[in-house]
């Protein structure tokens, strides 16, 4: 009787042999290409965050120092110029009648530089608040690839909070560190800046756009003397700026 015999038995040729090498090869490709980005994202990610830290570390540093001369300038006695015959308040400090020239206070520098734990100096004249978004940083005023790592930076204008438009700059990331949460800015929105002499002043959010990288229109000191701040970051995979405006209340 003839029976049929029926293999499952499977002929693997050459060809099959080569591609599967090549599927493996592939695979284990892949495969690293995905643990090498990934490694890169997360050193990248904190590299950023260290940088960031450090734009914090000069806020505070910044912070205490001003506050410590409001403390000593709060603590100075009063000075008049008086006949010693005609005072009566012991905690009044007298002072002979000189030149006005001479009996001028120095003013208060408007910069003021620190040094931080990674072993450099900064150099910053105000700081700047978005309390609804929760941005607070200082500014710096040196606007390089360096700095705007570390914080926020000025890019044009005045001393701040003085007429004109005072222009400050900074990272777009995804994290929302820097400026990477202004996409949810709108209009009336208040921001505050904290100059180094003692003034903070509140500015409300007018306007808002975008433009093209080399679009320097928003810099503009033309204010009609009135004091303005613009913010600028990327947007549109660095492809455009975005633009807030902003004007003292």
């Amino acid at each position: 009787m003839n029976q049929i015999l029926v293999s499952e038995k499977i002929y693997v040729t050459k060809e099959m042999k080569r591609k599967k090498r090549i599927y493996r090869t592939l695979y284990f490709f892949s495969l690293f290409v995905i643990i090498i980005l990934l490694t890169y994202y997360v050193l990248a990610e904190k590299d950023r965050n260290d940088q960031e830290a450090i734009g914090q570390e000069i806020g505070m540093e910044i912070e205490k120092l001003v506050a410590s001369e409001d403390e000593t300038t709060a603590r100075k006695p009063l000075v008049v110029s008086l006949d010693e015959d005609n005072v009566e308040d012991p905690n009044v400090q007298l002072v002979n009648n000189e030149p006005e020239q001479q009996q001028q206070q120095p003013t208060q520098s408007t910069t003021s530089s620190v040094s931080t734990s990674n072993g450099k100096s900064y150099e910053s004249e105000a700081i700047f608040e978005y309390p609804k978004l929760g941005i607070k940083y200082p500014i710096l005023t040196d606007d390089s690839e360096a700095s705007l790592k570390i914080s926020l930076c000025k890019f044009w204008g005045p001393a701040p909070n003085t007429e004109g438009n005072y222009v400050i700059v900074g990272h777009n990331y995804k994290s929302g560190k820097m400026f990477g949460k202004l996409y949810q800015a709108q209009n009336g929105d208040n921001v505050t800046l904290k100059d180094y002499s003692g003034n903070e002043k509140v500015y409300k959010v007018y306007d808002m756009y975008t433009v093209d990288p080399t679009d320097l229109g928003c810099t503009s000191q033309m204010t009609n003397g009135k004091k303005e701040l613009t913010l600028i970051t990327c947007t549109e995979y660095g492809q455009k700026r975005r633009v807030i405006k902003c004007v003292e209340i």
